[in-house]
C-alpha cells in the first residue's frame, strides 16, 4: 500500500494549489444515471446536510487503494453494447463492466466500509483522446482523489490528464453539478453515450 505521506510528494506548486475541484450550479444528470436511479431509487435519494470532506487517515487511504485495485482486477472491461446490446446501461457489475459500472461498485464497497455518501461522487470527465469517461471522486481533507478503472494508482484529480465536466452533488446523490472551468464547448459537446470505457 502507498504510504499516505507520499501521495503529495509529486505535485507541482500550481497543482498543489488546486487539490480540490470547484463546482458551480446544478447541471443535467447523465442519461445512464437517470435510468439507474429509476431502478435503484434509494441510491439516488441520499441527502447530506454537510459537505464536509472525509478526514483522511492511513487506514482509510489503504482502503481506498485496496478497493480501487480489487475492483479493477475482478471486473473485466466490456462495453454496454457487448454486455447489454445497447448503450448507457449503468449497473453493478459481477464479472464484466464499463467505466461507470466500476465506479458504482467501488462507491458501494466504500459506503459499506463506512465512508460517508457525500464524499463518494460519480464524476464525468473527458479523456485526452476526446472520449467520455466516468471515475469516482473521493472528497477528502487532503484533496479530491480519483478511483479509475484505467489506472490502478489513486491520484489527486490535478495529477490526471482528464478534463473534468460534472459530478454528483455532495448534498444529493440524485443531482449533479458542473465542475468549474470546464470549457463550455466540452460541456455541451460530450455525448452521454460516449461513457463506454
Amino acid at each position: 500500500m502507498t504510504v499516505l505521506g507520499t501521495v503529495f510528494g509529486g505535485t507541482t506548486a500550481s497543482q498543489a494549489a488546486q487539490p480540490w475541484m470547484q463546482t458551480e450550479g446544478r447541471t443535467t444528470q447523465p442519461v445512464g444515471h437517470y435510468d439507474f436511479c429509476k431502478q435503484y431509487k434509494k441510491e439516488c435519494s441520499q441527502t447530506s446536510r454537510s459537505e464536509a470532506p472525509l478526514q483522511l487517515t492511513q487506514a482509510l487511504w489503504n482502503k481506498i487503494v485496496q478497493v480501487n485495485a480489487q475492483v479493477n482486477t475482478a471486473i473485466l472491461p466490456r462495453t454496454d453494447m457487448e454486455i447489454w446490446g445497447k448503450e448507457e446501461v449503468w449497473s453493478y457489475p459481477t464479472q464484466y463492466g464499463d467505466c461507470e459500472d466500476y465506479v458504482l461498485l467501488k462507491r458501494r464497497m466504500l459506503i459499506n466500509a463506512g465512508f460517508p455518501v457525500n464524499t463518494l461522487l460519480i464524476t464525468v470527465v473527458r479523456q485526452s483522446n476526446g472520449e467520455g469517461h466516468a471515475v469516482l471522486t473521493v472528497r477528502t481533507d487532503r484533496g479530491d482523489f480519483i478511483l479509475d478503472n484505467l489506472e490502478d494508482s489513486v491520484k489527486n484529480w490535478s495529477q490526471t490528464d482528464y478534463t473534468y465536466l460534472k459530478r454528483q452533488s455532495a448534498r444529493h446523490s440524485g443531482q449533479w453539478v458542473d465542475i468549474r472551468h470546464a470549457p463550455e464547448m466540452l460541456m455541451s459537446g460530450i455525448a452521454t453515450s460516449a461513457l463506454g470505457n
